[in-house]
């Protein structure tokens, strides 16, 4: 890996690493700590501050990673075949994809093989499923083992016949020999035993030109055990004995507790009640009663008084103070000299973008079933960190972290929102308390409220440009959202480019693409702008400015299946473009849309996306497809409100994501690069769908729309310009400034 990927990828884990689990402090007195353990002597090593280790981050590397095959890799006697990793699926769908890698290298049908995915006892340690690296990092692992192994097998064979390996083929879970046209099984040659041999450094890998089952539509492993809902989600996990579980939520963000008075809960059959510093939760033998237990608790809480929405903007910005600027280095680009740049610019720009909190909304909310046994704890939870949330759990307990499993059952949908493990650890103090099996299920509210959100931010950008249209000068400060995505795509000379901390006044985290989409956004839609300033079309100004020849070819891909045309926008119909680049991913998105009076209709999106070679392309084409439709909703209407510690829409009543009426018609190009490793697409369809849709409606209305998200309420009397948009002269807003040399 070369060394700015390395940095991207060290800076991407310190981001997930920084999300702040929520925090409870329990108190474990000497009798409940030695009950919980069991007998027996304990020794405890902690390595690292409490700082050090939230979210379970570790200095491991992929370097790192066993070099044995029997830790990835088992084939039992009757041939079928068990794979193991560390990474979890989330609707992804990467068990399908890693599945087809595997069984293109081992020379075996797909369905002769099982991944065991996210079991912290059985699986190498992972990092975590994030950042698009399941793809261009656990797919090569496990390509490599696959080959090694196969090639284990083919000496296996060579010494049992005393055969030149030379002659040996391996195909369909047999070894032959060309000669003879003897064969034996896989399972025949292993007997079922483990495969004791190292990977090496350079397995033969078959290239991806010549694919046969790796780069196929293969159908979705288990696809029927979900549609006809045989598959057990966490929430769907039934131990013997288990409980119920609910958590008693304070009033607000950071209160502490006052004053409690449990009894009439404690009154009910079957009840407990827990009270351990802030935390406040309850048993039960069913939902029902656990829900009736925690409504007849009252509890008296105290909270600061807090910011609200109304001054987010000038919050972040105002925290980005000296002292929490670039703590350890966040990231800093620079490029010639801006101000020389800018000196030599026929045109000057300046905007700033603003982006609102949004929450994930995940189609399962969290959830977890957890059991101590022999002072063993086991958590079943929907996480995309099994083994930080196992740290998590060894710390809130104090435990040694052989003493936590964490297993994910295939998740529905995370997003970047299930990085800590705030259900396992409430539901593992439940479980304590009880002695006693105990499920905890997260209403929707709750996810909505204590769940964390994708940053808020403001991004300042500075720009000069000549009459060409050569873009000269770029300055980018974002404010709290944050550094990924922060360079360009595009081959400015002069750049200086600068991510600056905050403190933030919600919880916030990852979300998919982290700050991606909201640098895409604010970089794509100054770029329109500065198309518009020298009066250049847009894809023209794009295609000027760029010298990566694989960004001009998804730019002209989507270009010319969608059928750009300069000047082609009325005042009821908008046409839109924009690029991104992230993760080794390139997209390019072009949109229709309609506008009457207030309402803006997204009629059409047509995006090309390259990220090598495609390793599912129907699995592909579905995560392009359904990144568009989540572009929609953060775009046009996500938006979380807030005040003095409250969250003001914590429902999905009154928080708007996309509908079935919302979609417009999708067209997918993907670009099939088989002469390039394939690269991740989780994160990079959703960059370039925003700023699309906002340069869309201002070749249609004049209406430059800056913050996201842009229309909630539709087009309204805020929306609109200060002063009419012209051919010569951008609307420049409350926020822009133009100057023409």
């Amino acid at each position: 890996m070369n060394e700015p990927a390395n940095r991207d990828l060290l800076l991407e884990e310190q981001e997930h690493a920084a999300i702040a689990p929520l925090r409870y402090g329990f108190d474990l007195g000497r009798r409940e700590f030695f009950k919980l353990l069991g007998t027996g002597m304990v020794v405890c090593a902690c390595a690292g501050s409490t700082a050090s280790r939230t979210s379970g981050a570790r200095p491991q590397s992929e370097d790192e990673l066993p070099q044995s095959i029997q830790a990835w890799l088992h084939i039992a006697a009757d041939g079928k075949v068990t794979v193991f990793t560390g990474k979890v699926e989330v609707g992804q769908n990467i068990r399908t994809s890693l599945t087809q890698q595997v069984a293109e290298e081992l020379r075996v049908a797909p369905g002769s093989i099982a991944l065991i995915m996210g079991d912290t006892d059985l699986t190498p340690y992972d990092m975590g499923t994030f950042g698009s690296r399941t793809t261009p990092t656990m797919g090569p692992q496990l390509r490599n083992v696959s080959a090694a192994a196969r090639e284990y097998l083919i000496d296996l064979a060579a010494q049992r016949w005393h055969a030149d390996r030379r002659s040996l083929v391996a195909a369909d879970g047999e070894i032959t020999e060309r000669n003879s046209h003897r064969s034996i099984a896989y399972g025949e040659l292993t007997k079922g035993r483990q495969i004791v041999q190292t990977i090496g450094d350079d397995p033969a890998l078959e290239p991806p030109s010549q694919w046969r089952i790796a780069g196929t539509a293969t159908a979705k492993v288990d696809a029927r055990d979900f549609v006809t809902g045989k598959h057990q989600y966490s929430s769907d996990v039934i131990r013997p004995g288990m409980l119920h579980g609910k958590v008693l939520r304070p009033s607000a963000f950071r209160a502490t507790l006052k004053s409690l008075d449990p009894a009439g809960a404690r009154q009910m059959p079957g009840v407990t009640v827990v009270s351990d510093g802030n935390f406040v939760g309850v048993t039960a033998p069913d939902l029902g009663t656990a829900n009736k237990a925690l409504q007849a608790i009252h509890a008296e809480w105290v909270a600061p008084p807090q910011t609200s929405e109304a001054t987010l903007f000038q919050d972040v910005r105002k925290r980005a103070t000296a002292e929490t600027d670039n703590p350890g280095g966040p990231p800093r680009l620079a490029v010639g000299s801006f101000d020389q740049g800018l000196a030599s610019a026929d045109h000057t720009l300046e905007q700033s973008y603003r982006i609102s909190y949004i929450a994930h909304v995940p189609l399962e909310p969290r959830a977890a079933v957890a059991e101590w046994q022999e002072g063993k704890l086991t958590v079943w939870t929907g996480t995309q960190r099994p083994f930080a949330v196992r740290d998590e759990l060894a710390q809130a307990f104090r435990v040694p972290t052989d003493k936590v499993r964490v297993l994910v059952p295939d998740t529905g949908s995370a997003y970047g929102g299930k990085h800590t493990g705030d259900a396992a650890v409430e539901a593992a103090r439940l479980a304590k308390a009880a002695g006693k099996p105990v499920k905890l299920v997260w209403t929707r509210e709750e996810e909505f409220t204590w769940a964390y959100f994708r940053p808020a931010g403001v991004i300042d950008v500075k720009s000069g440009i000549r009459r060409d249209g050569s873009v000269v000068a770029w300055r980018f400060d974002n404010y709290n959202s944050g550094p990924s995505g922060l360079r360009p795509p595009y081959s400015f000379p002069h750049q200086a480019i600068e991510f600056h901390p905050s403190d933030p006044p919600l919880r916030q985290g990852s979300y998919r693409g982290l700050a991606a989409p909201a640098n895409h956004f604010a970089r794509e839609v100054h770029m329109d702008e500065l198309a518009h300033v020298v009066g250049m079309d847009p894809l023209e100004l794009r295609l000027k400015n760029l010298t990566d020849p694989r960004a001009r070819a998804v730019l002209e891909a989507a270009a010319q299946k969608f059928g750009w045309k300069p000047k082609r926008s009325s005042s009821t119909r908008g046409f839109g473009i924009a690029l991104g680049e992230e993760k080794g991913s390139y997209v390019a998105t072009c949109v229709e849309l309609a506008i009457a009076g207030r309402e803006v209709k997204i009629e059409r999106v047509v995006e090309a996306f390259e990220c090598g070679a495609v390793v599912n392309p129907n699995g592909l084409e579905n995560q392009i497809a359904g990144a568009i439709v989540m572009s929609l909703g953060g775009a046009l209407f996500e938006a979380i409100h807030f005040d003095n510690g409250r969250i003001l829409n914590p429902h999905l009543v009154t928080y708007r994501v996309p509908r079935f009426s919302d979609l417009p018609k999708i067209e997918v190009e993907i670009v099939n690069r088989k002469d390039l490793a394939p690269a991740g697409a989780g994160e990079t369809p959703l960059m370039a769908v925003a700023p699309a849709i906002s340069n869309a409606i201002f070749a249609a209305s004049g209406i430059r729309l800056r913050s996201l998200p842009m229309v909630p309420d539709g087009l309204t009397a805020e929306n609109l310009p200060r002063s009419p948009a012209s051919e010569s002269t951008p609307f420049a807003g409350p926020v822009a400034k133009l100057v023409t040399a």
